[in-house]
């Protein structure tokens, strides 16, 4: 089964990788339907002394019809530690006017630590229009 799938690459070179590059693939539609994504970021609840910074973009959704976009990424190194975040968003909250959309997330880190442990986290993402 084909899907046709339009969007653009980006070649990215990283001195970190060894000589070797990479490709970065923006969707921009799936199956003829626009596709968009959401950036997140935040801090986590504070616990065991510290707390986490967080950000990332969500996966690609389809544009103009109702959906939700799942989520990944790992937190900020702090006291020797990081941890995952991981989830899938509510539905999308219309903006006033019509103008786009955000979505609200929250959940739990994934449990490290010297002494082991997980932090909440919530906000809500970037607009889309």
């Amino acid at each position: 089964m084909e899907i046709p799938v339009t969007g653009f690459i980006i070649h990215s070179s990283d001195s970190n990788m060894d000589s070797e590059h990479s490709h970065i693939l923006y969707l921009t539609s799936w199956n003829g339907t626009p596709i968009h994504r959401h950036h997140f970021s935040g801090v986590t609840s504070f616990m065991g002394g510290h707390d986490h910074r967080y950000t990332g973009t969500t996966e690609p959704a389809p544009t103009g019809v109702k959906h939700t976009h799942k989520y990944f990424t790992v937190t900020s190194l702090n006291d020797d530690h990081k941890h995952e975040i991981r989830g899938t968003t509510g539905p999308a909250i219309p903006l006033p006017g019509g103008v786009g959309h955000y979505h609200n997330f929250h959940g739990v880190t994934t449990v490290n630590g010297a002494h082991p442990h997980s932090h909440k986290y919530s906000g809500t993402t970037s607009p889309s229009s």
